[in-house]
C-alpha cells in the first residue's frame, strides 16, 4: 500500500512521511534553541503580530488548557507576555518580548534553512512544482498561516 510498483510512494504516504520529516527537523532545531516544538511554533506565529488566546488555540490546534500551559511556560521563560486586548478589556493578547523576538528570529531563520535543505536534491523546476502543489493543498484546506516564507518573515524589528 505504501509503495507503487515503480518504486515510488503514493501521495498519502508521501504527505504523511514528509510531515514526520519536517516535524523532526523542527523538533531538532527547537531543542538546540532550548525550546519545545510547541514553543517554537508559538514564537514563529507571534513574529507576525500579537494574537488573542482563542486565535492562537485555533492556529496551533490546541485546547484552551493546553494553550494556557504553553503560554504560561513560555512567559515564565521570558519569551512572551500577556497584554490587554485593546478591543476587549476582558481578553488578553500574547506578544513576544524583546528576548522572545530575538530568539524567534534566530530560531525561524535556522529552521527555514534546515527545511530548505530537505529539497536540495530537486531541480529548480521540480522545486517550483512541489511548492505549487503543496501550496494548493494548504490553501484548498484553509490551513492557518503559522509559518511564513523566509522572505515574508517577521516584521523588521524582530529580524535584528
Amino acid at each position: 500500500m505504501g509503495k507503487k510498483d515503480d518504486g515510488q510512494i503514493g501521495v498519502v504516504a508521501a504527505l504523511v512521511r514528509s510531515t514526520f520529516l519536517v516535524n523532526a527537523v523542527y523538533a531538532e532545531s527547537a531543542r538546540e534553541y532550548g525550546l519545545t516544538s510547541q514553543q517554537g511554533q508559538l514564537l514563529c506565529v507571534l513574529m507576525v503580530q500579537p494574537y488573542g488566546m482563542s486565535e492562537l488555540g485555533a492556529m496551533l490546534g490546541l485546547a484552551k488548557s493546553s494553550l494556557t500551559g504553553l503560554v504560561d511556560r513560555t512567559e515564565r521563560n521570558g519569551m512572551v507576555r500577556r497584554e490587554p486586548d485593546p478591543q476587549d478589556m476582558r481578553a488578553v493578547r500574547v506578544a513576544l518580548t524583546r528576548q522572545g523576538g530575538r530568539l524567534a528570529g534566530e530560531f525561524y531563520a535556522e529552521t527555514c534553512r534546515r527545511i530548505e535543505k530537505l529539497t536540495a536534491g530537486l531541480a529548480a523546476a521540480e522545486h517550483d512544482t512541489l511548492a505549487g502543489l503543496l501550496g494548493r493543498v494548504v490553501l484548498d484546506n484553509e490551513v492557518p498561516v503559522v509559518f511564513l516564507e523566509p522572505d515574508e518573515g517577521a516584521p523588521a524589528d524582530h529580524k535584528r
